[in-house]
């Protein structure tokens, strides 16, 4: 496989102006849109090095990201200006926010684009209509490096056309991400060990099949756990369950690698205030939802995962943004943050979000994916557009442009 290039084969950036696809797509919290909260800024965060090393080459900066999904069209609910102002924090120099490119002077050392999905050409399947967007963006900059590897598996203009435009290099984020991807796939350390959880089985069926064979073993949990419960032969009450996957679920268990809960946290109603039991798995009452793993299946995963030397985790194992049915994955991520010798590596999204919600050191794993779907994509060998199209061996990249 091609080598990405890093930021290094774009020579003196002094100077020079650097478009930066970022993931900013935080979540935000408030009741109207003037007076919205980030919630959880591990993106941003994600996102500095990079920026603070293009500053120091001495580069005026221009950054693009989306955040949530607006409608093609300006929605002052997904608007970046929060995003510019943790920016301005965090950088300590003032961001500045635009919100229209097309009258940016370019005065300032670092800026920040309003959203661009607010432009309908960004995620249009068209390429006349993405590449006009993308011309637009190629103007401001002299070069363009993708710091963000969560949206690599969409063809989108910020993301793919942009590249084709510019001279460009993938940044150090997204070196990372793949650095690591690929050590869970090519070569793992083994044993290696793949924590699953979430809401649906149906999002994570491929990656399961595309993992199964290379891992020692599958613990499952979240809501995704029912349908393997199921499968097995147990009433699973009001859990979630796609019961048009138990088929294809019950050819995951019959390998022997899947580890499935085997006692169950439930309520008669999702709330902060419900009123809980914990169950054996095969014992879930009529009218209750499973809503978290309960702590003899946490103690089952935490000796499942004792001695392993890859572990990749990606999904929640109940609903820990609730009380009531947090200690679950509480439990789980404390367990792979245990194993201080293995290469543990939390697979972004709501994983990533659990581990900061829940007072858990950052530092204690080896890597935390800002990638989500787009390491899910990775993981099941799919040909991830952003990735492509950044590969140093394209013969078909114009280096310049009008």
């Amino acid at each position: 496989m091609a080598r990405l290039p890093g930021v290094d084969t774009l020579g003196d950036l002094n100077g020079k102006r650097v478009l930066v696809r970022s993931d900013l797509n935080v979540p935000l919290d408030g009741p109207d849109a003037d007076s919205r909260t980030i919630t959880d800024d591990g993106r941003i965060r994600a996102s500095r090095p990079q920026l603070t090393a293009l500053l120091e080459q001495g580069a005026h900066v221009v950054v693009c990201a989306h955040l949530g999904r607006p409608k093609g069209t300006p929605d002052p609910k997904y608007s970046l200006r929060p995003v510019a102002d943790r920016l301005t924090q965090l950088l300590e120099r003032q961001v500045a926010f635009v919100d229209d490119a097309k009258r940016y002077d370019g005065g300032a050392d670092i800026a920040l684009l309003e959203n661009v999905r607010f432009d309908a050409r960004e995620t249009s399947k068209d390429d006349a209509e993405r590449g006009s967007f993308a011309d637009e963006l190629a103007t401001l900059a002299d070069c363009y490096v993708d710091d963000a590897f969560g949206a690599v598996h969409r063809k989108h203009a910020s993301v793919y056309d942009v590249a084709l435009r510019l001279p460009h290099a993938a940044g150090g984020l997204v070196l990372r991400e793949v650095e690591v991807l690929r050590r869970l796939t090519d070569d793992p350390a083994r044993p290696y060990v793949v924590v699953l959880g979430g809401s649906k089985v149906s999002d994570k069926l491929a990656v399961i099949e595309s993992l199964l064979p290379k891992v020692d073993r599958l613990l499952v949990g979240g809501g995704m756990c029912f349908t393997f419960l199921a499968a097995a032969g147990h009433d699973v009450g009001d859990s979630l369950l796609e019961s048009d996957q138990i088929d294809r679920v019950r050819k995951f268990l019959d390998t022997g690698k899947v580890v499935v809960p085997n006692d169950i946290v439930v309520a008669a109603d999702v709330s902060v205030d419900a009123e809980t039991t914990t169950v054996a798995a095969d014992a879930i009452p009529a009218g209750h939802k499973g809503l978290d793993i309960g702590p003899r299946s946490v103690a089952l995963f935490a000796e499942a995962l004792r001695g392993a030397e890859t572990v990749f985790w990606n999904g929640p194992m109940g609903v820990f943004e609730l009380a009531p049915f947090a200690a679950g994955t509480k439990g789980v991520a404390s367990a792979i943050a245990d194993l201080s010798d293995a290469l543990t590596v939390v697979g972004g999204g709501d994983s990533a979000a659990a581990v900061r919600s829940l007072g858990i050191d950052e530092s204690r794993f080896g890597h935390i994916s800002t990638g989500g779907g787009a390491s899910l994509e990775y993981l099941e060998g799919k040909v991830l557009p952003g990735l492509d199209v950044l590969r140093a061996d394209r013969d078909d990249v114009v280096m310049e442009h009008d």
